[in-house]
């Protein structure tokens, strides 16, 4: 195995100073001139030096990194916003580490210690961790800030606001104009409290039209696409004229199994989902659904995680972003 290049051996070569070679490299270069750092870029380049994290986050007493724990890397909402979170973590030179707990309770245990061991400077924790007041300890206990997406905080705090009451309200608006009042809602085994917010903004409209859901109308699943798709027989049996799945994922789950139940949308059931992500405009037919700003609130989340972690003193920071309902083609009107 090659032996490993040294800052040392770079500075060597270029023969100019370590120091020279450090502050060329982290972008400090006004004081030197452009043969000189031309030179030290290239034999950077030609030897494949990279400077060692280790020593960097020593000399300046900051790792420049930002935890990252969403609940399903593979649901394209989260992916939208880790790329939010990204684009902007680059911009202020910093780099997540991003981990995804599969809803599992042990696995985010895991990677929030590994974040914290591995120096993060600031947590941003989009999965609804199970034990809220025990991670709010280990985090303030270790001087690390947080800020939490869609769940409520432990005391007041750094958030990122959507106004996921309302876009329940919209949605419920929307299947009522067109004629819809059996209803059938599927919804998470263990919801957040976003989902919560939209689930209760949308039974409150119902019964503000004297429409009452039952308990019975609401059903529970895993909170995927396979969740949505293992409900279908369940939903079908309360033979509603309308579904609203509680996110777009399981909307799609359920397009699937309706489908495979010889159902044709919206001609015989309707569907309204919730986040529009991009797969939304892709189903057939397309889905209305609730936009949320996903890459947005990856973006805004990043902005205030950093501002906190160099502004110790600062106070809460609070931004409420836009949702907007998305009306496609996947309800009929029924009047």
């Amino acid at each position: 195995m090659a032996k490993k290049v040294t800052i040392t051996d770079l500075a060597k070569l270029a023969g100019v100073s370590v120091t020279t070679v450090s502050q060329i490299l982290n972008g400090k270069e006004e004081r030197f001139s452009k043969k000189t750092i031309d030179k030290v870029n290239s034999l950077q380049k030609q030897l494949g030096y990279v400077p060692d994290f280790n020593a960097q986050s020593l000399i300046r007493k900051s790792g420049k990194t930002i935890g990252v724990l969403v609940p399903n890397l593979g649901n394209p909402f989260f992916s939208r916003f880790l790329r939010g979170v990204e684009e902007e973590a680059i911009k202020a030179d910093y780099v997540p580490l991003i981990f995804g707990s599969d809803n599992n309770a042990q696995l985010e245990s895991r990677h929030l210690f590994e974040a914290i061991r591995r120096a993060a400077d600031g947590i941003i924790i989009a999965s609804a961790v199970s034990d809220l007041n025990y991670i709010d300890k280990v985090l303030s206990q270790n001087q690390i800030p947080y800020m939490l997406i869609d769940q409520a905080p432990v005391h007041e705090s750094d958030m990122v606001d959507v106004n996921n009451y309302h876009g329940g309200e919209m949605l419920a608006e929307h299947l009522i104009k067109n004629g819809h009042q059996r209803i059938v809602i599927v919804s998470a085994n263990n919801p957040t409290r976003n989902m919560k917010e939209r689930l209760q903004g949308f039974l409150d409209t119902y019964q503000k039209h004297q429409i009452i859901i039952d308990p019975e109308q609401i059903i529970t699943t895993e909170l995927t696409k396979k969740g949505g798709y293992d409900t279908t027989e369940a939903v079908l049996a309360k033979k509603p004229t309308a579904i609203f799945a509680i996110n777009d994922e399981l909307a799609l789950g359920l397009y699937r199994g309706l489908g495979e139940s010889g159902l044709s949308i919206p001609d015989d059931i309707s569907i309204v989902g919730y986040d529009d992500i991009d797969l939304s405009e892709y189903f057939t037919p397309k889905l209305t659904t609730v936009h949320q700003p996903a890459f947005e609130m990856g973006t805004t989340a990043t902005q205030l995680i950093i501002n906190r972690i160099e502004n110790e003193g600062i106070d809460n920071q609070k931004i409420a972003l836009p949702i907007s309902l998305i009306d496609r083609d996947s309800v009929r009107n029924i009047n």
